[in-house]
């Protein structure tokens, strides 16, 4: 585990790891990043949060701003006219319901709109220094790849890893699989190549064993076929 939390040292911080750092974890600017990060690459994350928050300051501007502005500060994310909807909510739910102040409890964080266990726990972990794994499709397929577990959905593989994964290090995990399964560890055509894990990864040696298996055998194959040929020649 040590090994897979170290690997990726080389690659840049996640958004939601700047906006901890930068923005002394401002739990509603995390909130929103959160939201806006989903299926989206973390550099569009960034320059979406950065344009919206130098036209808007905080909760009560958004809940009052059109939804046609929101849109045009974000549209470098992924399915921005729905996740400027879930904005403009939760800006809203926030301002008048909270009094401006993001909630620090999960099942208070689950009523909002668009928000599940993966954007609850990165508002805990981020903003609140909570203990926490935040599972997106980065950490699940990860997780499973280098076989720490085995599990169909994140909820599973949340439960699973936080069975052996000490808390400390939960934080560590979510950061380093997010900026692992962005860089290298992609959903399709992986780059194991470049990977310093794959002499522990199932993935990686259920697969290479495949495929040299496969070229032994077309070897083989030519081999047999080159020496048939090669008879049929000498005839």
């Amino acid at each position: 585990m040590e090994l897979a939390l170290s690997s990726n040292n080389f690659l840049r911080l996640t958004a939601l790891e700047d906006l901890h750092k930068n923005e002394n974890g401002d739990p509603f600017k995390i909130l929103i990043g959160t939201i806006l990060s989903s299926r989206t690459r973390d550099e569009n994350t960034s320059k979406a949060l950065v344009k919206l928050f130098k036209k808007f300051k905080g909760a009560k501007d958004i809940s009052n701003a059109e939804l046609d502005d929101i849109k045009k500060e974000i549209s470098s994310v992924g399915f921005y006219n729905v996740k400027a909807v879930r904005v403009k909510e939760v800006s809203n739910i926030i301002q008048n319901k909270f009094q401006g102040k993001v909630p620090d409890t999960e099942e208070e964080l689950l009523k909002l709109p668009g928000v599940g266990r993966k954007t609850a726990n990165c508002v805990l972990v981020y903003a609140f220094q909570k203990s926490a794994i935040p599972v997106d499709t980065h950490v699940h397929r990860i997780s499973n790849r280098l076989g720490l577990v085995d599990t169909k959905i994140p909820a599973e593989t949340e439960r699973e890893l936080s069975k052996f994964v000490d808390k400390k290090d939960w934080i560590r995990l979510n950061s380093a699989f997010v900026r692992y399964g962005q860089n290298i560890c992609v959903p399709i055509k992986p780059k194991c190549e470049f990977c310093n894990l794959r002499k522990i990864c199932k993935y990686y040696n259920y697969n290479y064993d495949y495929n040299h298996s496969n070229n032994l055998n077309l070897q083989n194959n030519e081999k047999t076929s080159n020496t048939k040929q090669d008879k049929r020649l000498q005839k």
